[in-house]
């Protein structure tokens, strides 16, 4: 996909050129009352989310697939998607219809990435458990050993502790991260272990803040 292309329309080519800068999360694409998704976002929310996929138009001669969610009720939707392991780039409408008619009748409304949701990174009260901490934890190598560090994002409580391959596993099911970064010189060795212990991994060279 090119956001660039010209066969695309301009609506779609602004989907595309900020899914460009977002390629490891689905993006929630504001159009008035909901948060359209397409292409791969739109097949892999519809079956995360057990909810209808349809299309709109083609790219390169196929159908664009594409499922959306009411804006009013986003942080149910939103909640079931952390809880799979996704990310989440919402992207909001910066302007109204009327002020983008005013750069000329085929101006589309401005549009931009105004929080990234990570398993790890929520704050909002109503997609946390109030009775668990939501950890956000990174490992990298240190000499010799490792280390990990851990945080809720939510509360401010921070620590670190060194750990070892052995320890890695029994430190992770204690403590129970949501999202665990890593180095992508080590990520893909520690993924297995990772995702044991129920945990998202995310290679930090990838992330978009």
């Amino acid at each position: 996909m090119a956001a660039n292309d010209n066969s695309v329309t301009p609506m779609m080519a602004q989907f595309l050129e900020i899914k460009e800068r977002y390629p490891d999360a689905l993006l929630f694409y504001r159009m008035g009352d909901f948060y359209e998704m397409f292409f791969e976002d739109a097949i892999a929310a519809a079956a995360a989310l057990d909810i209808a996929l349809t299309k709109r138009g083609k790219h390169l001669g196929k159908d664009i697939a594409m499922c959306g969610v009411p804006h009013h009720a986003a942080e149910g939707y939103l909640l079931t998607l952390i809880r799979k392991g996704f990310r989440v780039a919402v992207t909001e409408q910066m302007e109204n219809p009327a002020e983008a008619k005013k750069r000329g009748y085929k101006a589309i409304v401005k549009r931009d990435v105004v929080r990234l949701v990570t398993p790890g990174t929520l704050t909002e009260d109503s997609l946390l458990d109030a009775r668990s901490h939501n950890y956000l934890a990174a490992i990298s190598n240190v000499r010799d050993g490792m280390a990990i560090s851990w945080v809720d994002v939510s509360t401010g409580d921070f620590h670190v502790a060194p750990v070892s391959r052995v320890t890695l596993g029994p430190t992770l099911a204690r403590l129970a991260p949501r999202e665990v970064l890593a180095p992508d010189a080590i990520a893909e060795t520690l993924r297995e272990t990772v995702e044991e212990a129920g945990a998202s991994l995310t290679p930090p060279v990838r992330r978009q803040l």
